[in-house]
């Protein structure tokens, strides 16, 4: 795998956003610890933003962060410092509540928000209002990656192979019903919210009464849901990085997953950020043909530029048993915890958490 060059950039202010409103709220505060830590205090000085619950912003000071970050009970404060906003000052972003001063500059902002109101397009269009440079996708490719509806529906129109599946509305009644669903998809069936990641509100089902009782799951998190036929076979993750002049792929990696619990047989949110020894990562993936990972790469790189993807993402494919390739999923803020794939990707690519850092925050601030 080409890799970018070694890059040499002033001393920058890095602010890292965690948190926020979304289920994803305590995945969030990992990934920003493993960032925290991992981040070259030659190059950058860092700023600590945590977006609560209730979506205010609130300045941390890095000597008690740690502490608190192993439980987000901690987090609560009798006198927590909020950020109010300046938009379109470029001299200053935020000012402290409390007493109306400014916090220093902030070169670049380093979202962790997985999930609703900051993987959504909503903090990146909020960052833009404010000419802050932030890590990773802009409005647009962000809003299309989160829509997993919207997604398929363009992926398919540039005839990239994705899991067939039929969307459905909340309180829409031309709604298919259950027999045409399963006659097109047939069983099992996966349901999922359009607007979740972390496979928060999927559900796989293979009755009617499980149908209707994921149904109900899945809208509680979205108007707009997927049913989708589950397809049989291995689980591919790659990882992008860059920008459209400078693209950079991983090496592929499988999740393999031990399916001696059928009842709990999918990836679900509880495999992907508690230490398991059902679930398996496996980098690089064991037994892909030089043709197939070639492929496989091609169709990650294509599916990054058509969304309108930037600096990172996280590709998901299935892989079939007679080498059939389906675009699973897209997601444009990948976890950083100590169990995410997307920097294990690159470690394994030759490329360590310091530097998959810098290379982020570098192509981040690229201009050309």
């Amino acid at each position: 795998m080409q890799q970018p060059s070694v890059i040499n950039d002033r001393k920058k202010n890095i602010a890292i956003v965690f948190g926020g409103k979304s289920h994803e709220h305590q995945v969030s505060l990992e990934s920003s610890r493993n960032i925290f830590n991992n981040l070259n205090r030659n190059k950058y000085n860092i700023t600590l933003i945590r977006v609560d619950k209730n979506g205010r912003w609130i300045l941390e000071y890095s000597s008690i962060y740690l502490k608190k970050i192993s439980n987000p009970n901690n987090w609560s404060s009798s006198n927590p410092c909020y950020l109010a906003m300046v938009p379109g000052n470029k001299k200053i972003q935020f000012i402290k509540i409390n007493n109306g001063s400014p916090i220093p500059k902030i070169d670049i902002i380093f979202s962790v928000l997985h999930g609703s109101y900051g993987e959504d397009g909503c903090i990146q269009g909020l960052l833009e209002s404010l000419n802050i440079p932030y890590v990773g996708s802009n409005v647009l490719g962000s809003a299309l990656c989160m829509d997993k509806d919207i997604t398929k529906r363009l992926l398919r129109s540039a005839r990239i192979p994705v899991t067939p599946s039929i969307t459905l509305w909340k309180d829409k009644k031309s709604n298919p019903t259950y027999s045409y669903i399963i006659s097109k998809l047939g069983l099992p069936l996966f349901i999922k919210p359009t607007n979740q990641g972390s496979s928060i509100g999927v559900s796989k089902i293979s009755n009617q009464y499980d149908f209707n009782q994921a149904l109900n799951l899945a809208y509680s998190y979205s108007k707009k849901i997927l049913i989708e036929k589950a397809i049989k076979g291995r689980e591919i993750e790659i990882g992008i990085l860059g920008i459209p002049q400078k693209l950079f792929h991983s090496v592929c990696g499988e999740i393999s997953i031990l399916n001696d619990f059928p009842n709990n047989s999918h990836y679900t949110y509880e495999l992907k950020y508690s230490s398991n020894e059902r679930v398996k990562l496996i980098i690089p993936a064991n037994n892909l043909s030089s043709d197939l990972n070639v492929k496989l790469c091609s169709i990650a790189r294509r599916a990054f530029l058509l969304l309108n993807c930037n600096v990172m993402a996280r590709i998901d494919f299935f892989l079939t048993e007679d080498n059939k390739i389906f675009l699973n999923e897209i997601n444009t803020i990948p976890g950083f915890t100590s169990l995410s794939t997307y920097p294990k990707l690159w470690e394994k690519s030759g490329m360590n958490y310091s530097e998959l850092l810098d290379r982020l925050i570098h192509f981040s601030s690229y201009e050309d």
